[in-house]
C-alpha cells in the first residue's frame, strides 16, 4: 500500500513587498506546483506556531525579514522543535537563519567575505575607507541598511544589534543556489546600479569552489541555500550573505528545463525530510 503524501505547511507572507521582486508571485506559482504532490496549506509566519500540529512538514519560503515578527518566529522555532517537526530548511542553519552575526565569525576566520564588524566597534578599529555599510543583524532585503561616511558613522549611537562593513566597490553581484548541497543554478546582475535585474550566469570551477566552501561550512542535512557574492574590481569573489532561511529563488528568471529540474528536486527533498522526521 502506497504511503500517503505528507501534509505540508507552506509559510509565506503574501503581502510582503520587496524592492524589485514579486515574492507573492513566486510563492503562488511554487505552491501550486507543490500542491500536485502534497496536501498543502499556506500560512503567514505570524500564524505558523499555532498551526504546526496539523502537518507533517514545513516549508519556509518568502516570509520576509524576521525583525518584523521576532516573537512569532521564536514561538515557531520552539514549537517546531517541541513537536520534532521537519522544517525545510532545518532550524540548525548557522547563517542568515540565526542572524548575520556569522559574518563576524567568517571575517575572524579569514574567509573570503566582505569584512564585517560588530556595530559597537570603535571607528578607530575599523578599516579606513570612504564609506561604511550599516545593517541590522536580523535584517534582510536591505531593510534598515544605511551607507554612511566616517563622520556620520562616528556620530551614530553604537549598537551591537547591527553590523558595520567597509563599502566595497564591485563589478557585479552573483548568486549561487544549492539544494541539498548540490549546485542548481546561478544568476547575476551585470550592472551594480540595477542589482535586481538578474540574468543566468555560468560559473567557473573556481566560482563553484568558492560557493561550496560556505555551503559546506553551514553543514545543513538538506534544504535550499543561496550564496550571494560580489566580484571586486580586482576580480575576487567575496561573500555578501549566505541565505539559509527564506532565500528568494528568482524562479521566473530560469529557463523551463532548469526550473522543472529544480522543482522536481525540491519535491524529492521535501519527501525525504518528511520521511526522516
Amino acid at each position: 500500500m502506497r504511503r500517503p503524501a505528507p501534509r505540508l505547511l507552506y509559510v509565506t507572507d503574501l503581502a510582503y513587498r520587496a524592492a524589485g521582486r514579486r515574492y507573492a508571485d513566486e510563492d503562488l506559482e511554487l505552491s501550486a506546483r507543490l500542491r500536485a504532490e502534497f496536501p498543502l496549506a499556506l500560512c503567514d509566519p505570524r500564524d505558523a506556531a499555532g498551526l504546526l500540529d496539523g502537518f507533517d512538514a514545513v516549508l519556509v519560503r518568502n516570509s520576509g525579514p524576521v525583525l518584523h515578527y521576532r516573537a512569532a518566529y521564536a514561538a515557531f522555532r520552539a514549537e517546531a522543535l517541541r513537536l520534532g517537526l521537519p522544517v525545510h530548511n532545518p532550524l540548525s542553519g548557522r547563517a542568515d537563519m540565526a542572524g548575520k552575526g556569522y559574518l563576524l565569525e567568517l571575517t575572524r576566520a579569514g574567509l573570503p567575505v566582505i569584512p564585517s564588524y560588530a556595530g559597537d566597534t570603535p571607528l578607530a578599529e575599523l578599516p579606513v575607507c570612504e564609506a561604511y555599510i550599516v545593517k541590522p543583524v536580523d535584517g534582510a532585503d536591505s531593510v534598515g541598511l544605511a551607507r554612511l561616511d566616517a563622520v556620520a558613522l562616528a556620530a551614530r549611537t553604537p549598537d551591537a544589534r547591527t553590523l558595520v562593513q567597509p563599502y566595497v566597490p564591485f563589478r557585479h553581484e552573483v548568486s549561487f543556489t544549492f539544494l541539498d548541497g548540490e549546485f542548481r543554478y546561478a544568476l547575476y546582475a551585470p550592472d551594480p546600479e540595477r542589482r535586481w535585474e538578474l540574468v543566468p550566469y555560468r560559473p567557473s570551477a573556481a566560482d563553484l569552489a568558492f560557493a561550496r566552501r560556505f555551503v559546506e561550512w553551514n553543514d545543513l542535512p538538506y534544504g535550499i541555500q543561496r550564496v550571494d557574492a560580489c566580484r571586486t574590481r580586482e576580480g575576487e569573489l567575496l561573500l555578501v550573505e549566505l541565505e539559509d532561511h527564506n532565500p528568494y529563488l528568482s524562479l521566473g528568471l530560469l529557463d523551463g528545463r532548469t526550473r522543472a529540474t529544480f522543482e522536481r528536486a525540491l519535491v524529492a527533498s521535501l519527501r525525504g525530510a518528511a520521511a526522516r522526521g
